[in-house]
């Protein structure tokens, strides 16, 4: 049986080697960093969450029903890869998406999962 290799390997493999590809390896690398910053099923929740309206931490911890740290956890890796932003609104912090395109990768990932299970 062929040995396996996982994504971490082949990211590593394919580091600072050029890709046969028309757009910058910067561009690629940025993409490949959104997409990971996307991949936790918590954070698609949450971003379908702020697809709808901005929210506050304590408004996705009662839609998700999950604990606050973990919201607030997941939040800073949104906001730290361009996902999200955050506004005090008085005592609180109203978290939007910062481009809806971004919505768009999350839904239509979605859609993909659930055709095929059609």
């Amino acid at each position: 049986m062929p040995p396996t290799t996982t994504h971490d390997e082949l990211d590593h493999q394919h580091s600072g080697a050029p890709f046969p590809s028309s757009l910058p390896r910067e561009t690629l690398d940025a993409a490949g960093d959104l997409l990971r910053a996307l991949a936790a099923p918590i954070r698609i929740a949450i971003v379908m969450q702020l697809q709808e309206s901005q929210r506050c931490v304590h408004e996705l911890v009662d839609a998700l029903g999950v604990p606050q740290p973990l919201v607030s956890q997941h939040l800073r890796i949104l906001k730290s890869a361009g996902v999200v932003a955050g506004e005090r609104a008085g005592r609180e912090v109203m978290y939007r998406l910062v481009d809806h395109h971004l919505a768009h990768i999350v839904v239509d990932a979605i859609a993909h999962v659930e055709e095929d299970r059609s």
